[in-house]
């Protein structure tokens, strides 16, 4: 792991990723809701100035770098290895390997009927017809008899990685509080990639997403919902980086890898 910011990132890489995840499933080992999220520059600004935030994804097993940014400064701290893993790229790749496997997978998130139609696409366009399982959140927060009640929805499907398409900072927290009443290997929050694998929402072309453009591509597609974001989290990653290199945090140095939730 590498701390960018105050997050700490992972550094193995995106194949690695995938195959750890799908390795843990397979082997005899207890279930234990480990969370992991795609965390890009929202979230790690997210966790700058909401300590509750921060605390919620110091206790994730993974945070993947779900940006270039991050892996920029990463790479810059000596993490050579670390590449991007793109929350609906680390899906796909998920999906693909698991196909033949015995990897159970269930589907939380978008809007009324975007699961589902994510299940159908899943075995369509990556031969998946693993899930087990769907359920859209209402907009509202969760009580907890209605966590309780999908937790044990989810156990009865018998699912081993459960998939959280909402947004930062909404999903880790949804996840971290579902892993409460859950027996699953992996609860992985992956933002937009429900709605760019149903073809809700265009992703950014191969180029923009190298160039860490991503970002501008998605202003120019929803500028009102998003300018106010983008407006604020572009300038403070690069100051608060920028004040860190200069100030010499103690950011900089390199962390053992966090314990898994109980």
């Amino acid at each position: 792991m590498t701390q960018v910011l105050s997050t700490h990132l992972y550094d193995a890489g995106l194949e690695t990723a995938v195959n750890e995840l799908i390795t843990q499933v397979i082997a005899p080992d207890l279930p234990d809701n480990r969370c992991v999220s795609a965390t890009g520059a929202h979230g790690m600004i997210t966790a700058m100035h909401e300590p509750d935030f921060r605390q919620v994804l110091d206790q994730f097993y993974w945070n993947l770098p779900d940006g270039m940014p991050g892996v920029w400064v990463g790479r810059l701290k000596g993490a050579t290895q670390m590449s991007r893993c793109y929350g609906p790229d680390f899906f796909k790749r998920v999906f693909e390997e698991s196909a033949d496997k015995p990897v159970r997978h269930f589907l939380c998130g978008g809007k009324d009927g975007v699961a589902d139609s994510l299940k159908t696409a899943v075995a369509d366009k990556f031969g998946n017809h693993n899930v087990v399982g769907t359920f859209c959140p209402p907009f509202r927060t969760l009580t907890n008899d209605e966590f309780r009640a999908l937790g044990e929805t989810i156990n009865q499907s018998g699912a081993n990685v459960v998939w959280i398409g909402l947004s930062t900072p909404k999903q880790e927290r949804f996840a971290r509080q579902l892993a409460q009443y859950t027996a699953v290997h992996f609860i992985v929050t992956v933002g937009a990639a429900f709605d760019f694998h149903t073809g809700n929402v265009r992703q950014a072309p191969a180029w923009m997403q190298r160039l860490s453009l991503e970002w501008f591509f998605r202003l120019l597609m929803e500028p009102k919902r998003l300018y106010k974001r983008y407006l604020e989290i572009v300038p403070l990653f690069i100051f608060y980086n920028l004040r860190e290199l200069v100030t010499g945090s103690d950011n900089q140095r390199r962390i053992p890898h966090p314990l898994p939730l109980p």
